[in-house]
């Protein structure tokens, strides 16, 4: 989908206020959430590769985060979206 901001995908998609939108910088692929009801999140994250996501995920586990924050960022759905979106321009 795409909307004033850019390319995005629905990480939960039975929550429509939260949204992942995803981009390409330079042949690789970056992401930035946006939350609805938390708009300091998308305030004050820039956009992310899976590189910085890999690296702030472990030292999310290092802490003891029982969740996996990896899950969100979908690397095959960005990919698809993003080829998607360059075959209809």
């Amino acid at each position: 989908m795409h909307d004033k901001e850019g390319l995005f995908y629905y990480p939960y998609p039975g929550n429509k206020r939260i949204r992942m939108y995803i981009r390409e910088n330079e042949g690789v692929i970056e992401f930035r959430l946006h939350n609805v009801d938390h708009p300091e999140i998308w305030e004050g994250h820039g956009w992310l590769d899976m590189d910085i996501i890999k690296r702030g995920a472990q030292m999310f586990a290092d802490r003891g985060g029982k969740a996996d924050p990896i899950q969100i960022y979908d690397l095959q759905t960005a990919q698809y979206l993003i080829k998607d979106a360059k075959q209809k321009k």
